[in-house]
């Protein structure tokens, strides 16, 4: 991943066909050891392609995997089985306790 991130920082810099010695530079730069190795296979993956269309592709892909969800339903069955009460409840005991928690200042602010 640094390898990558480091390719994108070159190319960001204006470098569109960044080199090892570019890549290790940069990384030697904030005390990372290049491993030779990994730098040529990932220079062999994205020689002759464009990093912004790569890129685009890899979004696509993203979107279509699932995620988030799935905590909506107990929080809309508790409201239709009479929860408007509760609600009320809530609400009066979150002003009690911005109350509170305003006299726990004692006189001053965080900024004063």
């Amino acid at each position: 991943m640094k390898y990558l991130a480091a390719y994108l920082l070159l190319g960001l810099g204006g470098n569109t066909s960044p080199s090892a010695s570019d890549i290790t530079a940069v990384l030697e730069s904030v005390g990372i050891e290049a491993d030779d190795d990994r730098l040529e296979k990932l220079l062999g993956e994205l020689k002759g392609k464009d990093i912004n269309e790569l890129i685009s592709e890899g979004s696509a892909k993203l979107a279509s995997v699932p995620s988030g969800g799935g905590g909506g339903g107990a929080a809309a069955g508790g409201a239709a089985a009479g929860g408007a009460a509760a609600a009320e409840e809530t609400k009066e005991e979150e002003k009690e306790e911005e109350k509170e928690e305003s006299d726990e200042d004692m006189g001053f602010g965080l900024f004063d």
